[in-house]
């Protein structure tokens, strides 16, 4: 047989799901897990969401659709992003997509040539990275330095690394995973780097609205930043639909054109009747979406308490997402571990506490000492949250 494409070589994953993975077999000999390592939602879909999906079946919404979304989705998105950012916007500049991810795919597919340069942050999403090594690109990543407060991008090495050949930085404010926020600051500096070297701007907002204090703000609302950003847009945590797979581009009029005509020749279109369960998240009863964050509230902060109260972790409290990224150096040290990796298996192992590592969100960069671990807590109650996270304290307390 002959052999497959190169480019697959350059192929990367979500990690998360090799830890799952993991998990599930450890699960299976009949040991008890405890599940922070996964960022699905174990709340269900509000009711009326579900209802109107499955109204939408009931009356034949069940073939093709146009490939840019369906008319009224797209209205109800441009007003509902363009108001809570303070953009104006028209459905035209709305692409209805599977959820968010393809958005990535589909963004450095429009901007970025083989051989291209694309910042990316590095603790982040790994699909970054992966698609842009797929598509032919030079991922080129920049970190974050810790804070008080959590984390700040190092703004200087995001200057030292944009060349004549940079196209284009991905930018994740309500960052996953470590939950870092953006000051007013932070964000117009990373502006106005793209304004003055040209570059267009992916701006991940998956987790705009999934935050418990304050107000989020989009780079796209800041002067000059409209003509060269695609916000990306997910359903998935807002209204807890990730199965649903429904998102959405939000683009200058140039690039929306080139992502529909992708939508066609990849998909087609997004799931007809799932795009009716949208409108009604949407324009329905809000009530789920408070209720939903106040649980996620409430994991959060004991989450934090029982993180922060383990010998040799520390963790600040995030106003946003639903993960935690506490620096763990000095409770591995405490074990005797010295590859974060091992750590993680040694506590599957003994506590039952399933988590995802540093190393699953992107290759370790030069100069980095501390190590780190990612919890999330959007799909583990707070009983459980407290039990584990219970049992891991006792097994540190007792080395």
């Amino acid at each position: 047989m002959r052999p497959l494409a190169h480019r697959l070589e350059r192929l990367g994953t979500e990690t998360a799901f090799s830890v799952a993975q993991a998990a599930a077999a450890w699960k299976a000999k009949g040991n008890r897990v405890y599940p922070f390592h996964l960022g699905d939602i174990n709340i269900p879909t509000a009711p009326h969401i579900v209802e109107a999906m499955d109204r939408a079946i009931a009356d034949g919404y069940t073939g093709y659709c146009p490939g840019p979304g369906i008319p009224q989705l797209r209205e109800a998105l441009a007003e509902d992003i363009g108001s809570r950012r303070g953009i104006g916007l028209t459905p035209d500049n709305v692409v209805v997509m599977t959820g968010g991810k393809p958005v990535i795919t589909k963004f450095l597919q429009a901007v970025m040539n083989p051989g291209e340069e694309v910042l990316y942050p590095n603790p982040g999403f790994p699909i970054y990275e992966s698609q842009i090594e797929y598509l032919g690109g030079t991922a080129v990543p920049y970190r974050y330095l810790p804070t008080k407060e959590g984390f700040a991008i190092d703004l200087d090495q995001v200057r030292a690394s944009i060349t004549p050949n940079t196209v284009a930085i991905i930018y994740n404010d309500l960052q996953n995973p470590i939950s870092a926020e953006s000051t007013a600051a932070e964000r117009e500096a990373v502006a106005q780097l793209a304004q003055e070297h040209n570059l267009w701007v992916l701006s991940d907002e998956a987790y705009f609205e999934t935050r418990y204090e304050g107000v989020s703000s989009s780079i796209a609302s800041l002067p000059g930043m409209a003509e060269r950003t695609v916000i990306l847009y997910t359903f998935s945590k807002k209204f807890a639909m990730t199965g649903s797979r429904l998102g959405c581009a939000v683009a200058p009029l140039e690039i929306a054109k080139v992502l529909s005509t992708l939508n066609t020749n990849d998909e087609s279109c997004t799931t007809h009747y799932v795009q009716w369960a949208g409108i009604e998240a949407l324009r329905g009863p809000q009530e789920p979406v408070q209720q939903m964050l106040d649980t996620l509230r409430e994991r959060r902060d004991a989450a934090c308490e029982l993180l922060n109260a383990i010998p040799g972790m520390h963790v600040a409290v995030p106003q946003s997402t639903f993960y935690l990224f506490p620096d763990v150096t000095d409770a591995m040290e405490r074990m005797g571990c010295t590859a974060v990796g091992d750590f993680a298996t040694a506590a599957l192992h003994q506590t039952g506490v399933s988590f995802c590592t540093r190393e699953h969100f992107g290759r370790r960069q030069p100069g980095e000492q501390r190590q780190y671990i990612r919890l999330a807590y959007s799909g583990i109650d707070v009983a459980d949250i407290r039990q584990g996270l219970g049992r891991l304290r006792e097994w540190i307390e007792t080395a």
